[in-house]
């Protein structure tokens, strides 16, 4: 299944994709949040989809985030040897774990905005893992049994603010906007292999990322089991599992997004997005 949230930003209603087509499930009556995940979601919405005459959605309507707004978004960082090494760091003994504010939650589509003052902001396409039940010390063994699906993320990151501000990574990656998700999530089942998918990005058409989750330093068990140790992971909860080489901060020179430059990004079978940077503006 294929869970998409469309229409005006903040008032999106669910539906889900089938047969490449949009359709509505608002009359379901719940969001995709932590009530939906923790309470048999997906059986409760494929028996709804079975039996309901579910109207079409226009391919015009504008995605949003496909989830309710989760509890945190848990980051990894240098989880790809090559990207570790383009930013002349040690690859990690242990995951990298930094947090990202959900407030910086935008759809798949919508614009980037730039941040006041930002002169060094970046991409980062990554794979998403979405949990699907409470996790507190998961063994690592069991893991995969705690992932509802599987999301696209754009990691967008403010190097500055990030690694010359002082203090935690936090800084540089909770901007406004600096989370687009989707198009759509995808559920466990439709993805054969995820330590084995192709993701990629591309800055003003030209190709800047091409790896694969199969060059992850740690794998996708190993970091719920590891996260989970640290604190509890709510259903809903997102854990993005980190961005191979390519980035603006790893070339030479550095190369930084400015208003009006287009990144798509795209992962086998999560779909493809597309933002165009903006110039910081007050609401």
């Amino acid at each position: 299944m294929k869970l998409i949230r469309y229409g005006e930003a903040g008032k999106e209603k669910t539906g889900i994709i089938h047969n490449d087509k949009r359709y509505d499930t608002s009359a379901f009556g719940e969001d995709y949040d932590e009530r939906f995940f923790e309470n048999d979601g997906f059986n409760r919405l494929s028996e709804f989809v079975k039996t309901s005459n579910l109207m079409q959605v226009s391919d015009d309507v504008r995605l949003g985030c496909p989830l309710g707004r989760p509890s945190k978004i848990v980051c990894i960082g240098l989880n790809y040897i090559d990207h570790a090494r383009e930013t002349n760091a040690t690859p990690p003994a242990e995951p990298v774990i930094f947090m990202k504010s959900t407030t910086a939650i935008v759809g798949p589509n919508d614009n980037i905005m730039i941040p006041k003052d930002s002169v060094k902001t970046d991409w980062e396409v990554e794979l998403a893992v979405v949990i699907g039940k409470k996790a507190s010390y998961v063994d690592e063994a069991e893991a995969m049994d705690y992932v509802a699906g599987y999301v696209l993320h754009n990691d967008v990151s403010e190097r500055e603010f990030q690694l010359e501000r002082s203090g935690t990574w936090d800084k540089g990656k909770g901007c406004d906007t600096f989370a687009p998700i989707g198009p759509f999530m995808a559920t466990a089942d439709e993805i054969a292999d995820p330590h084995n998918m192709r993701l990629w990005l591309k800055l003003n058409g030209k190709v800047m990322q091409d790896g694969n989750t199969s060059n992850f330093i740690f794998n996708i068990p190993f970091l719920i089991a590891y996260t989970s140790k640290f604190m509890t992971l709510l259903p809903g909860d997102i854990i993005s599992t980190g961005t191979p080489a390519g980035v603006g901060l790893g070339m030479k020179p550095n190369l930084y997004l400015k208003p009006g430059d287009v990144v798509e990004l795209g992962a086998d079978g999560l779909g493809i997005s597309a933002q165009k940077l903006v110039a910081y503006a007050k609401d």
